[in-house]
């Protein structure tokens, strides 16, 4: 893509990307055991790139905030230019609050967990970050701010000074220096001062200065919940997405998409409703929607049967029909009882300008323009290895895993999370080969073996939808005996479900149970 959304164009091919470790955030050691309200369910950039967000299982939001200083563009072309090699982008631990608490729902009785399901950011104003969090049924709408730290002088009594013959010395303009204190806190020596020079001397009393607020210039970071947004939907929260007009977002459950003013908590519109009269004729479920990213009428959402429809709010208020239908049909001698469950999509993001959807199902990675209805531009294998292993996966409920997706902000290359905490890179451009298998450690290459250990196996055989497998995955084809493209046991426990790529340049971060992981190239 040529600016963020055109796929192809003239000029050669770019290159495989490179990719590094950059840094990694609660690194757990070896045989620590993972508290399951630490595990990592949501990463989101904001749109510059600076601040990065994370969700957790246990209701919290971690920020950080980008280190290493961008001054100017027209510097960091000039050393583009040198054989300086660019420093890779870093960030460091910025501030935490407690997003979400566990509820009861008393009516139906059921029990809300405090799990972060997403994040997203909102624009920010006058220096101060927002951001939407979610639970599976309450949306909240968080100010970010760097506040000044107030601090008390101490309290403190000056001997030398009395107070005599009736005059009276000032005690707010002291010139003694005293130690300021945060909290109100008080030294030993004044609590000494106190007790041996407090008394009344011949010719008048000690001078008593009164503590005094001061400001001070550190800043700490304050988290402040401006809006709840609640009790509009009646099934779990699966998608939260920001409108460009900045001023909109939907939420949306199984069944329902719903449209919010940021600044109106009580009150939404339903805009797309999917329950059928009767609860027997229910076929699929709303899985993920997103807005168009500078079309504020339009958005996409994506169903249980693996399609994905784009609306337009302009056409009603209730938007029963869609404006275009994007799904790969498979062929009927290829169905077999795991079709349906497979060809679920998990989650949609659209390109940086609007004109490509990648979405992702339970096998494939699916690259849809939105000028073309009739199947996708670009498939990508992920999970193909895994075919001979469905019966395997729906035992243990593996195959019911949301795996999210994100492209790279150039619009040339997508990712995704498989197991074994390894993620894949492919290239988009036509004719390209570009595949990368990632694990999710300070090596993230160690996966790449180019001669498997074992006779590889044609894949020839098994059915597929993509169109073209790379060369190194194709070698280290995955056997029944449950490997993954380089010939190692893949583990169906550890999970990369979550992953965001930093909008303007090839950073990727993603999330290995507690752990954050960083990558670039």
């Amino acid at each position: 893509m040529n600016g963020g959304d055109e796929v192809g164009g003239s000029g050669k091919l770019p290159q495989p990307l490179d990719w590094r470790f950059s840094q990694v955030f609660g690194e757990r050691s070896a045989g620590e055991e993972v508290q399951e309200v630490d595990i990592i369910s949501a990463i989101e950039f904001d749109k510059s790139g600076d601040h990065l967000a994370t969700g957790d299982r246990g209701g919290r939001v971690v920020l950080f905030e980008r280190t290493d200083s961008k001054n100017a563009s027209g510097a960091r072309r000039d050393l583009e230019g040198t054989d300086y090699p660019l420093r890779h982008p870093e960030f460091r631990y910025k501030t935490e609050f407690q997003s979400h608490e566990p509820e009861f729902d008393y009516l139906k009785s059921l029990e809300i967990e405090e799990k972060i399901n997403k994040i997203r950011w909102s624009q920010t104003a006058n220096g101060a970050l927002f951001l939407l969090s979610t639970n599976d049924k309450t949306i909240k709408f968080w100010k970010v701010q760097d506040k000044k730290i107030k601090k008390i002088c101490d309290i403190n009594t000056d001997s030398s000074r009395t107070l005599g013959n009736g005059s009276a010395a000032s005690s707010s303009n002291s010139n003694s220096t005293n130690a300021c204190l945060t909290n109100g806190g008080l030294p030993d020596k004044v609590n000494n001062s106190l007790s041996n020079d407090f008394s009344l001397p011949p010719g008048g009393i000690p001078l008593l200065r009164l503590p005094v607020v001061t400001a001070s210039h550190e800043t700490s970071p304050v988290a402040r919940c401006r809006r709840v947004y609640t009790h509009a939907h009646d099934y779990h929260i699966n998608s939260i997405s920001n409108n460009s007009d900045g001023e909109t977002f939907i939420s949306a459950d199984d069944l329902r998409i719903n449209l919010w003013n940021l600044e109106i908590s009580n009150q939404s519109f339903n805009i797309v409703d999917v329950k059928p009269a009767n609860m027997e004729d229910l076929t699929e479920v709303i899985t993920s929607a997103e807005f168009h990213p500078t079309h504020c009428n339009t958005l996409a959402y994506s169903s249980s049967k693996g399609s994905i429809r784009l609306i337009d709010l302009r056409q009603s208020a209730l938007c029963d029909s869609h404006s275009k239908l994007f799904e790969d049909t498979e062929t009927p001698s290829s169905r077999s009882f795991f079709t349906e469950i497979i060809a679920s999509v998990s989650d949609i993001k659209f390109a940086k300008e609007g004109r490509y959807i990648l979405s992702r199902d339970y096998m494939t990675l699916k690259l849809w323009d939105i000028n073309m209805d009739s199947g996708p531009v670009s498939t990508f294998q992920v999970h193909e290895h895994l075919r001979p292993k469905l019966c395997d996966l729906y035992e243990n409920d593996s195959i019911f895993d949301k795996f999210e997706c994100c492209l790279s902000g150039d619009g040339l290359r997508v990712a995704s999370g498989s197991y074994s905490n390894l993620f894949r890179v492919f290239g988009v451009s036509p004719g390209s080969t570009e595949t990368t298998t990632l694990e999710a450690s300070k090596n993230p290459m160690r996966r790449q073996v180019t001669t498997p250990s074992r006779p590889s196996r044609s894949l020839s055989s098994i059915t597929r939808a993509v169109r073209r497998v790379s060369k190194k995955w194709e070698t280290g084809a995955a056997e029944s005996s449950g490997v993954d493209g380089n010939a190692n046991s893949f583990d169906h426990t550890t999970k990369l479900l979550h992953l965001a790529w930093h909008p303007t340049e090839n950073s990727i971060a993603c999330a290995a149970a507690n752990s954050l992981y960083m990558y670039y190239a």
